[in-house]
């Protein structure tokens, strides 16, 4: 039989996950649980390839992830069936035939993550677990200026987790949007790859200049240190959303999310 590839868009809530990437037996993870669905629908073993490694708690509206299959599947079976396999806390959003040379990782020339923030004195039942709870006031103005001095090619140490293991931690940011409707507040944030915690030191950063702790130049000072020590605090997990990936190829185009903010329009 002819084996076909596959790409998906993948919608997962982390919190009932210790992040993206497959690990030891028994400890739950998006791509065993997905692999497993997949597997079932196709009859036959399948390994699945995202284009990101979310940590445990993150979340996804659009992770991009491909597999292969010679099981003959029309989209819409591929689709209800895996779907009726997953837990409520994973949906596959779309399924396309791709050619057998891309590749969800490697082929990546762009990740975009989505941050959100419920800024408010009291926290919300309803957001628990899905927007980061931060209860001091924060100006946006100081953190719209400070995003902007991180855009561009740099050396993100200061910005990367002491344990990353990335060989390289020069990365090309190609905008930082931060933006706010009532106490929800947006940072939007795409770049050609990231480093392992580098979205929310970013955050943890712009939570102190936000607060009125340090000026919007800390931002640069930071990343011009390559020092971890130097920076702020880890923001929390709960606001964090992978929320696409570009490729050359021309794939489904869904909004941004997440789902319960789709309506907030996006660059």
């Amino acid at each position: 039989m002819t084996t076909q590839r596959y790409a998906i868009g993948v919608e997962f809530d982390g919190r009932f996950f210790r992040g993206w990437q497959t690990q030891q037996i028994g400890v739950p993870s998006v791509q065993a649980t997905l692999e497993a669905a997949i597997s079932r629908v196709a009859n036959h073993p399948v390994i699945i390839h995202g284009a990101g490694r979310t940590d445990a708690g993150v979340h996804a509206s659009g992770m991009i992830a491909h597999f292969d299959s010679d099981a003959n599947r029309s989209e819409r079976n591929w689709l209800m069936g895996v779907n009726s396999c997953l837990p409520e806390s994973i949906t596959l959003r779309w399924l396309t035939p791709i050619d057998d040379d891309f590749h969800a990782r490697f082929h990546a020339t762009a990740r975009r993550y989505h941050y959100i923030i419920y800024n408010h004195p009291r926290r919300s039942s309803h957001l628990a677990g899905r927007a980061t709870w931060h209860y001091h006031t924060l100006d946006l103005a100081p953190m719209q200026a400070a995003a902007q001095l991180l855009l561009g090619r740099h050396d993100f140490s200061a910005y990367r987790a002491v344990a990353c293991q990335s060989n390289r931690p020069v990365r090309d940011v190609h905008f930082i949007d931060i933006e706010q409707r009532g106490p929800l507040i947006r940072l939007d944030i795409q770049a050609d790859g990231f480093l392992h915690h580098m979205v929310r030191n970013i955050v943890g950063v712009m939570f102190a200049i936000g607060q009125g702790h340090a000026e919007p130049s800390w931002a640069a000072d930071v990343l011009a240190s390559k020092n971890r020590s130097m920076g702020g605090i880890t923001a929390p997990p709960d606001g964090l959303y992978f929320v696409d990936a570009h490729y050359a190829q021309a794939l489904p185009r869904d909004s941004l999310g997440p789902t319960w903010l789709s309506a907030w329009p996006c660059r």
